[in-house]
């Protein structure tokens, strides 16, 4: 099998190893944006699903390869889906800034009613005109703690609790949670599509 070039809509090198990881049986070889100059796209869709294609039809059609992007958040449902498609720029401020407004909205909610999770979707473009797209979404149930738990992790990890490991995402070994985070279960859904 040929190796095929495909470009990931993002500057993120971690994103880059582990869809890369998971890409390699195919015969992907992944390669970043940044790489082919790419300017930035302003995300303005209305979902998760809207935002991932605008970033993998520019990509394709600036760099002509195929593209994979992604668009991911975290959901509250006592706040009706916030910070959900604005999670990056949800305070304007950073992970600090975002996590501390999210917890001061949630200040005085009870723990039944401070469900969450995290949503991710992937879109795979064959071209910069294809017309359907692949698109796989996962997604992680979990609730919202009351202060940050753990060192590792990044954005909300730190105040989502994953119920089945009693701790935050923040405080699971990284192989584990790249093994059940909703970004895990998009990818394998794809490698299932591409395959």
């Amino acid at each position: 099998m040929n190796t095929q070039k495909v470009v990931l809509a993002s500057g993120n090198s971690g994103k880059l190893r582990e869809l890369g990881r998971i890409l390699e049986p195919l015969g992907v070889e992944l390669v970043s944006q940044s790489e082919f100059d790419m300017p930035d796209v302003p995300e303005d869709g209305l979902s998760f699903v809207e935002n991932a294609i605008i970033k993998a039809r520019a990509a394709s059609v600036h760099c002509g390869l195929p593209a994979i992007a992604d668009d991911s958040g975290l959901e509250v449902d006592y706040l009706k889906g916030a910070p959900g498609i604005h999670s990056a720029r949800y305070s304007g401020e950073g992970d600090l800034g975002n996590n501390t407004k999210l917890l001061s909205a949630l200040e005085g909610v009870p723990d039944p009613q401070r469900t969450a999770r995290f949503q991710c979707v992937l879109v795979y473009m064959r071209h910069g005109n294809d017309p359907t797209p692949v698109v796989c979404q996962g997604s992680w149930e979990g609730t919202i703690l009351h202060e940050p738990r753990g060192e590792r992790g990044f954005g909300y990890d730190p105040l989502f609790f994953v119920a089945e490991h009693n701790c935050s995402s923040a405080e699971l070994p990284r192989d584990l949670k790249n093994a059940i985070s909703h970004r895990a279960k998009a990818s394998a859904r794809l490698l299932d599509a591409l395959a």
